[in-house]
């Protein structure tokens, strides 16, 4: 009742008293006050005046999916065939992983207002709190097999930094792999995963990481620096609909193209947003240290690194960049 009902009447940010809410859905006052007492469990403030009711300050900015699907151009609305958008979910990947083995079909899109178990890559927690921030998973299929997905990963962010400038956030950079940054900080985060053949047919998941409105509280079990578009936007957020519309609106056409174009067309895009170009490096895999310069990507994504023996080519995996000191 809580995330369903009970929220989406708060969300406003206007005072309702308790009578009011238990009228609404049809309980008692103390089954709306001891509903209202678990709101804390998600992270979210409730002021409670005397004679005035309750209310969420500054209200929540819900994701609804009739808005998004509205704000859709006419090709997204054709290529989505369906928008799962959920209160509370495990991982919208692993979500749209189980619909995969379901038989579920290219186009299908999954959100969720909270991840309980969210993943970045390496096995990373992606932190994921109520109605925060944008948790997106899309799937494909292509028929082709890994070989023809080479740099969709950094595809993905360049279709990401152009949603996030169509809602009105500049100043985005994109860090090899998959990484999207302001100003040196961690903004959001891509994963792609994949089943299926890998010489042939295969489903990918696309899934995207936006922090919105982090809560200071939240924030502190990230372990790199990291930032939000409420900092960003400097109190002019954008709305979560309006940004997962936009998101919605660059993938779908990039994951429909991607099989035919490959990464080409993709890489002066990404060369013009790359956060590290001409940098100092060091690439981190498992216990192995390598030191270069950054010489943007090639045609088919790899990063180029400057090292004493050359230009070496680096394809991706379990690999962490950062500057070097």
């Amino acid at each position: 009742m809580i995330k369903t009902t009970l929220l989406p009447m708060l969300a406003a940010g206007d005072f309702r008293s308790g009578q009011d809410l238990a009228d609404a859905l049809g309980v008692s006052r103390t089954a709306v006050w001891k509903q209202l007492n678990k709101l804390g469990e998600l992270g979210l403030e409730v002021e409670s005046v005397k004679g005035r009711g309750y209310r969420i300050p500054g209200g929540l900015d819900l994701l609804n999916e009739q808005t998004v699907r509205e704000a859709l151009q006419p090709q997204s609305q054709q290529l989505l065939a369906q928008l799962l958008v959920l209160p509370e979910i495990d991982s919208t990947n692993a979500e749209v992983m189980r619909r995969i083995e379901q038989g579920a079909s290219s186009g299908l899109a999954c959100t969720a207002e909270q991840q309980s178990a969210g993943r970045g890559r390496l096995g990373r927690q992606w932190v994921s709190p109520f109605a925060r921030n944008i948790y997106l998973s899309l799937m494909w299929e292509f028929s082709q097999g890994a070989a023809a997905l080479e740099g969709l990963s950094l595809a993905v962010g360049v279709a990401v930094a152009r949603a996030l400038q169509q809602v009105g956030v500049e100043g985005v950079r994109l860090k090899w792999p998959n990484d999207i940054l302001h100003e040196g900080d961690k903004l959001g985060g891509i994963l792609l995963e994949m089943v299926g053949d890998a010489t042939g047919t295969c489903q990918v998941v696309i899934g995207v990481g936006i922090n919105v409105a982090m809560p200071g509280a939240a924030g502190q079990a990230i372990d790199q620096r990291w930032t939000d578009l409420a900092r960003i936007a400097d109190g002019q957020t954008p709305s979560r609909n309006a940004l997962l519309a936009a998101l919605l609106d660059q993938l779908l056409p990039l994951a429909a193209g991607f099989e035919s174009t490959g990464f080409a067309p993709w890489q002066e895009p990404w060369s013009e947003l790359d956060a590290f170009a001409g940098t100092s490096v060091i690439l981190h895999s498992g216990d192995h240290r390598q030191g270069g310069v950054c010489r943007g990507v090639d045609n088919r994504g790899a990063l180029q690194l400057e090292t004493t023996t050359g230009i070496q080519k680096i394809y991706g995996g379990e690999i962490s960049l950062r500057p070097a000191l």
